[in-house]
């Protein structure tokens, strides 16, 4: 986990470690604060997958795959590392796998008063069962728990939201849910040999 809310010579520093096509995605970001996390947390990435792969930060060379999950590519396109990014506010979780696939997600728990709603479109006609027996600040963190192992399925899949949320199936796959820190609920998706 890392806190995306950092003094401003940090950010300077992390831009410095960020690939030239990263440096200008972060300056399509309309807004300064979301320009400053997408600095930060793609340059934790690139520290951590660097001390994995014990090269220089800078070394690393990223792609996107057809639903825009990152892979390393260029030289290190044929390492079994695979790993996934997920942030929320001013956390980011970071998930490595060697040899399978992995996905995570996190989300900021918050008041809401359409869960049973989304949960009708999303969730399948169990989950959403089991959600309305569930009450008032249970029901919430309920919802996110099953929306984030679900993200985070689909994020290991790299299927992107092309996916049928309510269709998820999740048998062959290693599902944990985890709260960062307080106030946020995670899930990490492996897949299994």
């Amino acid at each position: 986990m890392s806190r995306l809310g950092v003094a401003p010579d940090v950010v300077v520093a992390c831009s410095a470690v960020l690939s030239e096509s990263e440096r200008q995605r972060a300056l399509r970001f309309k807004v300064d604060r979301d320009r400053r996390r997408f600095i930060v947390a793609r340059a934790r990435l690139r520290q951590l997958l660097a001390a994995k792969l014990g090269v220089d930060p800078r070394e690393i060379e990223l792609s996107n795959g057809a639903n825009g999950k990152p892979h390393l590519a260029g030289r290190f396109a044929a390492s079994t590392l695979r790993f996934n990014v997920s942030h929320s506010d001013d956390i980011a979780v970071f998930a490595f796998c060697d040899g399978a696939e992995v996905g995570v997600d996190i989300e900021a728990v918050r008041p809401m008063n359409d869960v049973d709603e989304i949960a009708a479109r999303v969730f399948s006609p169990a989950e959403t069962e089991a959600l309305r027996a569930l009450d008032g600040d249970t029901r919430v963190r309920g919802f996110f728990e099953c929306w984030t192992r679900k993200e985070a399925f689909i994020k290991a899949l790299g299927d992107g939201f092309s996916h049928d949320f309510n269709s998820v199936d999740a048998s062959g796959w290693r599902v944990e849910s985890f709260s960062p820190a307080p106030g946020f609920i995670g899930a990490v998706v492996t897949q299994q040999s």
